[in-house]
């Protein structure tokens, strides 16, 4: 798989790669403020700053395999000014930031004449963004859709479920491995296409 990327595609998906991971993770600490916590602010999450956002090892997996992750953004929602609804906006932003991302890069291959590196370069930003934005819809701790639905559970199942998050990561890793990931991750997709082709 390796031996088929050459240079040109690495340095599109890298760019891609960032255009899709920093608004992501900017939306949740941006949201985070403007819902009363300034976690994310003091953090320097609130910046364009590639450092302050990518995980290392996540971003090569995402460049490579087109899956990976980024540094998770730091919250407080006891400083939500209405905690569930701070734990929403937060868990949503990023998503919708990336579906957001998706439907502009469709508008402008369709309305213009791009071709060879911007047009592959806007392909390339369109596919990550849906990837990244479907794959943390997933319900599974740590990833947004599990917050979604800790933002409309009561407190205390909240707490009981946040002390289990730690076990969300050797699940993602199991789904991954068996290949079970595909089944979930490639209706979710497909279903995201048609929508923004519609939109559209």
């Amino acid at each position: 798989m390796l031996q088929n990327i050459n240079l040109q595609e690495i340095i599109i998906r890298s760019i891609a790669v960032l255009v899709t991971i920093i608004p992501h993770e900017m939306a949740h600490g941006f949201a985070a403020y403007l819902c009363g916590d300034e976690t994310a602010k003091n953090d320097g999450r609130l910046s364009l700053n590639p450092l302050h956002h990518l995980d290392p090892i996540g971003t090569i997996c995402l460049i490579l395999f087109k899956f990976g992750w980024a540094k998770p953004v730091m919250i407080n929602p006891n400083n939500f000014r209405n905690r569930k609804r701070g734990t929403f906006f937060v868990s949503i932003a990023g998503v919708l930031t990336n579906f957001i991302l998706a439907i502009i890069s469709v508008i402008i291959l369709k309305h213009t004449n791009l071709n060879g590196f911007m047009q592959e370069l806007l392909l390339s930003t369109f596919w990550f963004n849906i990837i990244l934005g479907v794959f943390n819809l997933i319900p599974i701790p740590p990833l947004d859709g599990s917050k979604l639905i800790f933002s409309f559970l009561p407190i205390k199942y909240e707490y009981y479920l946040a002390k289990y998050e730690r076990y969300g990561y050797i699940l993602l890793l199991l789904l991954i491995t068996s290949g079970a990931l595909d089944k979930i991750l490639i209706p979710m997709v497909t279903f995201m296409i048609n929508l923004i082709g519609k939109i559209v």
